[in-house]
């Protein structure tokens, strides 16, 4: 009786033991994970809610409260712009809707540069910068860059013309020359959508430039024909004056007309005639200064 007494004692004290040991692996594992989610907590980064769109939308397209949703975004990085509310977007008039000026993907943020005014439209003048104006330039497959051009590109005009030369003493030339660096385009023809792959040949493209910009392309385009060069789109390089006349471009060096020498004066000779019967005899004599 005393030996299964003392076996129940030694698996009951070796179950309590097990018990214990089981109790306090339990909760170092509960300190690790609530360390764990510290440490996570602390290396995260704060959210704000921001209007995002659903699905992409296109250029030109009303924008609608169908269209958006609300989104979390990391306020350290939130982008210029940004909406925080529907009442943000929409203001109070449902009515006043805007108007899409820039293709958005799905979940993208809703920016201000990307969409119209309220109640806006997405012609040229909410693409202009303020200060400056819209001006249309003549264009042909050649001079228009074989209709590769597209709203959002930027181009160098040039300009060729007859130009005086010598302050006109020397007559006129055909001159072209590099008149406008790095002018950005709003719209081929009428179409400002810079979202179009095909090359159509226009007739004309608006391009945004300052009031003095449009005073001198108004003057070369009245004076003579415009030629546009393509600019790459990270080329940052400003392009320096550049001038080409028929003499520069066939390798021909200006020659200055020698002034021709003055002629010596002539001797000065007087002479008198006298008769002597029937013959005249010319006699030479001194002149008179007088």
């Amino acid at each position: 009786m005393r030996s299964v007494f003392g076996l129940v004692l030694v698996v009951g004290l070796a179950l309590a033991g097990f018990a214990v040991y089981m109790v306090k692996d339990y909760f170092e594992q509960q300190q690790m994970m609530v360390a764990a989610e510290r440490a996570a907590a602390a290396q995260n980064v704060p959210t704000v809610d921001v209007v995002a769109i659903k699905e992409g939308v296109l250029y030109g397209q009303t924008l609608t409260p169908e269209d958006v949703v609300m989104i979390r975004y990391a306020e350290p990085y939130l982008p210029e712009g940004v909406f925080r509310s529907f009442e943000d977007l929409f203001g109070d008039e449902p009515d006043q809707q805007r108007i899409v000026l820039r293709p958005m993907e799905a979940l993208e943020p809703v920016l201000s540069a990307k969409v119209t005014e309220p109640g806006g439209n997405a012609g040229i003048t909410s693409l202009l910068k303020p200060g400056m104006r819209a001006f249309a330039i003549r264009v042909d497959v050649a001079s228009g860059v074989s209709g590769f051009l597209r709203p959002g590109d930027r181009v160098d005009v040039y300009w060729t013309g007859r130009a005086a030369l010598g302050g006109g003493s020397l007559g006129t030339s055909e001159v072209t020359k590099l008149i406008q660096s790095g002018i950005a385009i709003v719209a081929v023809d009428q179409n400002t959508d810079n979202t179009r792959n095909q090359a159509i040949v226009a007739r004309t493209i608006t391009v945004e430039a300052s009031p003095q910009q449009v005073a001198a392309l108004a003057q070369a385009q009245a004076t003579g024909s415009l030629s546009l060069s393509l600019v790459g789109t990270f080329d940052t390089v400003v392009a320096d004056a550049v001038e080409v006349d028929q003499a520069t471009l066939l390798g021909i060096e200006e020659q200055v007309a020698e002034a021709a020498p003055e002629p010596e004066p002539e001797e000065k000779i007087c002479t008198i005639r006298t008769r002597k019967g029937a013959d005249v005899v010319e006699i030479v004599i001194p002149c008179s200064d007088g």
